[in-house]
């Protein structure tokens, strides 16, 4: 069983999309979860469908959605302070640095984050490029296990098949609980599933089937 979780990724809804499920496991199991979340994502081109927010309100309302999702998850929250769309440009020595001080405190036994490389966004790779360096930086026994969720077409041809996979469906409500709860980036794929909930049971299964497995790489370090 693990002692403490600490998920990492640059944005608002990460967590939800790619990790609710995996938390909501956690947190039945009574395992503290924390998510260190790098930005507000206040650069994110959906506004809402139909609009409610504008590039001056969308900060505001994504930290809100972000408290929102971590409040249905149950799971202690810290907000980074970096700037959406530019994590690519920071240091990552800085970036891990700051990352480690949360990691030296709370000491994980697991820490989740993108698969650096293999995860889409900028963002996704610089910030999981830091916190897999900021565990490096630990000593080696002190350092938690990494489970990196690559999202890229390819991975598993080049990364081969995930070490660990979960079924998530049994906790399917809570993650789409989280991912409602960012109405402002998530409201116009989610209109569909909300319709399928009362009205067609093949998307309820579409939706399943497109979030109901959650899968990771284990990362290996080197000099472990």
């Amino acid at each position: 069983m693990e002692s403490h979780v600490v998920v990492i990724f640059p944005h608002p809804d990460d967590e939800s999309f790619g990790t609710a499920g995996t938390i909501a496991k956690f947190r039945e199991e009574g395992v503290p979860v924390t998510y260190l979340c790098g930005t507000l994502g206040e650069m994110g081109r959906n506004m809402g469908k139909p609009a409610f927010a504008n590039r001056e309100t969308l900060p505001k309302i994504r930290k809100q959605e972000l408290q929102d999702a971590c409040a249905a998850l149950d799971i202690d929250l810290h907000m980074l302070g970096y700037r959406d769309k530019t994590m690519e440009y920071e240091d990552r020595q800085e970036v891990a640095r700051h990352l480690k001080t949360y990691l030296d405190e709370i000491q994980p036994s697991l820490v989740i984050t993108h698969y650096p490389g293999y995860a889409v966004h900028p963002d996704h790779n610089a910030m999981a490029a830091a916190a897999i360096e900021a565990i490096r930086m630990m000593e080696p026994n002190n350092r938690p296990k990494v489970w990196a969720h690559a999202i890229s077409n390819n991975r598993e041809e080049v990364l081969g098949k995930p070490d660990v996979s979960l079924d998530v469906r049994p906790w399917f409500d809570q993650k789409m609980k989280a991912i409602f709860a960012h109405d402002s980036q998530a409201s116009g794929m989610m209109s569909k599933f909300k319709e399928a909930q009362s009205s067609s049971v093949d998307m309820q299964e579409a939706a399943e089937r497109h979030l109901g497995h959650e899968q990771y790489h284990l990362w290996q370090f080197d000099d472990a």
